[in-house]
């Protein structure tokens, strides 16, 4: 999947999936090629939440998205304060917590270049409020922030997932919120916000706690592992690093496995605990960047 071509959609998730494919299949009927939805989200183990995360999960099959039989990835992206994920928002450190993971992402997709469509319906207002603000800095004017809206009547019917998807006449439509971003109009706000951000990658600025796991993982890998791991980290797919490296899918497939059990156990995860090639990326892009600068 080419991340060079097409737009990222970000959608924040509560307990009400449908908001997210709502806001897709709209975005895709406007002829909009979305290749990832990332989906920050708050959660308890067993909250609705979760239960609405498996309901989303089941509209994506691999890198499909099936309604639309669409190439689409689907991420999800438990809000952390460190390695802690937070099970809701609650004290000014986890909002504090919340701006930095959300403002981190906003910054980085746009130094890759990528377009955005941030639909802010679903989920606690506070993360709607982060994505806002740093939207104001870092948007350029072909990003874009909707809020969906559904009807009444239709609302409750698809209350819960119950229905994931909308026929037109439901009334389910894209609102774009209006936005002047202030970045694009005062460059000197988003280089000073960049300065900032670029500071925070700087080596001193990576604690101790977030190296321990991945400096565990770095030493128990095969030197083709460790390059299958940079690459991942570089935010290449499995196909992209297959494709580099020469090798076929299925090694590729191998080497992240045994990559990935390595982290089950520095992280002190259970074997059933899911990850996947986001993970990496998300964990071992600033440790290799730390690494790399000492």
């Amino acid at each position: 999947m080419d991340r060079n071509h097409g737009s990222i959609m970000i959608a924040t998730l509560g307990g009400q999936p449908q908001l997210v494919t709502f806001a897709l299949d709209e975005l895709l009927a406007r002829g909009e090629n979305i290749h990832e939805v990332i989906v920050p989200f708050l959660s308890a183990e067993g909250s609705r939440v979760n239960r609405a995360l498996d309901r989303l999960s089941a509209e994506f099959v691999g890198d499909y998205y099936l309604h639309a039989n669409h190439p689409c990835r689907l991420r999800p992206m438990p809000i952390r304060d460190e390695l802690t994920r937070l099970p809701d928002i609650q004290t000014e450190a986890d909002a504090n917590a919340t701006w930095e993971m959300l403002r981190d992402l906003i910054i980085t997709l746009k130094n890759e270049r990528q377009q955005l469509h941030v639909c802010v319906s679903g989920g606690r207002r506070v993360m709607a409020l982060v994505l806002v603000s740093a939207a104001l800095l870092h948007f350029n004017y072909q990003d874009k922030m909707w809020h969906i809206y559904t009807p009444e009547a239709f609302l409750e019917q698809a209350q819960e997932g119950a229905m994931m998807h909308a026929r037109p006449e439901d009334g389910v439509r894209l609102i774009q919120v209006p936005l002047v971003p202030l970045g694009t109009q005062f460059p000197i706000l988003r280089q000073l916000a960049q300065a900032e951000y670029a500071t925070l990658l700087q080596p001193d600025s990576l604690k101790k706690t977030e190296q321990e796991p991945c400096q565990a993982v770095w030493a128990q890998l095969s030197l083709r592992q460790r390059e299958v791991l940079r690459l991942l980290a570089d935010g290449q797919t499995p196909q992209e690093v297959a494709d580099t490296l020469a090798i076929s899918i299925k090694t590729l497939d191998t080497h992240k496995t045994a990559i990935l059990a390595e982290c089950r156990v520095a992280w002190g995860l259970p074997d059933d605990h899911w990850l996947d090639y986001h993970f990496l990326r998300d964990n071992f892009g600033p440790f290799l960047r730390f690494k790399d600068n000492t």
